[in-house]
């Protein structure tokens, strides 16, 4: 877990920009005692998002649409790995 001030660091941008991220709720860090409390999958998240509007040029409305898809994908990832383990970890057939 880092600061905000070594998150933005890490993450090439600025503190008022992890702001806007967080208020729009691109970012979900968890809140310390003091400061809000970054994790390695905020980073990952963050560095998307910046890559996302400097390399790519996508708009704000954008960066919402593409992080909710990628939000549902990793829920139904997990919602297919639970029921595979509660198969009893039936492997996925392969295509002959």
């Amino acid at each position: 877990m880092w600061s905000r001030e070594e998150f933005c660091l890490r993450a090439g941008i600025a503190q008022t920009t992890l702001q806007v991220w967080v208020e729009e709720g691109w970012l979900a860090p968890r809140e310390g005692d003091a400061d809000l409390l970054l994790s390695e999958v905020d980073l990952a998240r963050a560095r998307l998002i910046r890559d996302l509007r400097e390399s790519i040029g996508v708009n704000d409305e954008g960066v919402g649409v593409i992080l909710n898809l990628l939000d549902q994908v990793h829920g139904l990832r997990a919602a297919l790995f639970d029921l595979r383990r509660q198969l009893g970890g039936v492997a996925p057939t392969s295509k002959e």
